[in-house]
Formats: C-alpha cells, structure tokens, sequence
C-alpha cells in the first residue's frame, strides 16, 4: 500500500497542483492510503486538508467522510479524539442522510469503545451498526459488525 500511497502523492505536489487535487476527495482517498500503510503522520495531514476543503466549500458530505478518517486515525493515536471525531462524523452523515457513513462511524466507535471495556457503549454502536447494515443491503460489513458484537461479549 505505500506504493499505492506514492504513486497518489506526485499529482498532490504544491507546483504542480491540479483543481482536482484542489478539492476533497483526492485527499481524502490519500490519507486512505496512508492509513491503511500505517503513515499516520501523512494520513492525518491529508485528511485534515480534506476537512478543510470541505467545511471551506460547503461540502458537507465530504467533510462526514474527512471527520469519520480522521476518527479512524485518532483511533490509533488518540482515541479520546476519534470518540469526538466518530460522534461529529454521525452527526453530519445522518443530517446529509448518508446511512452507509453513518454505519461505519457506529462500528468504528464500537471498536473503540470495546477496545477501551466499555461493554455496554460497544453493544449499543455495534448494534446499530448491523442493523443498518442488515437495512442496507451490505453483508460484508454486516458479518464485520457480528464479528465485533461477538469480542464484545
């Protein structure tokens, strides 16, 4: 993956910046990369450069992506900030009505809080979590959400 992560970088360069790399969604699908190659540093910085893109163009679906990765991140950092994070990332999802997103935050602060021990706040958001998925149509996630139903207990 951090091939992957390179290979996105060049286009991103200042001096050669183009108007897609402008906008959010170029960044956002950058700091994936780098998550996913455990580049924290270069993750949250692209992803906090997707945010602010977004809020400064109104792009709000944008920004509940950009909120929910930066939780994803904090949650291997820091995780009193991906709780903050998840918790405005479901906010703007639901408001937007982005269920898919809005799943994927309550999963994510599933793990997390089942990471942290808290038994009963984890159930709750994987709970919702396979619900909505179970609604959605989306069995991969669904079985990712039954999986973690069942570490909690």
């Amino acid at each position: 993956m951090a091939r992957g992560a390179a290979l996105l970088e060049p286009p991103l360069e200042p001096d050669i910046l183009t108007k897609a790399a402008r906008q959010a969604f170029p960044l956002l699908r950058l700091a994936e990369a780098h998550l996913v190659g455990s580049h924290l540093n270069a993750a949250k910085r692209h992803a906090r450069g997707a945010l602010e893109l977004a809020r400064a163009r109104g792009e709000r679906g944008h920004e509940a992506h950009a909120l929910r990765l930066e939780a994803e991140i904090a949650a291997r950092a820091v995780p009193p900030d991906a709780e903050r994070l998840y918790r405005q990332a479901v906010a703007v999802a639901a408001g937007l009505g982005m269920r898919p997103l809005e799943a994927h935050c309550h999963l994510g602060l599933g793990k997390l809080y089942g990471g942290t021990g808290d038994r009963a706040k984890a159930e709750y958001h994987l709970t919702t979590a396979a619900t909505m998925y179970r609604d959605l149509d989306m069995p991969f996630w669904l079985q990712k959400a039954n999986a973690g139903l069942v570490a909690a207990q």
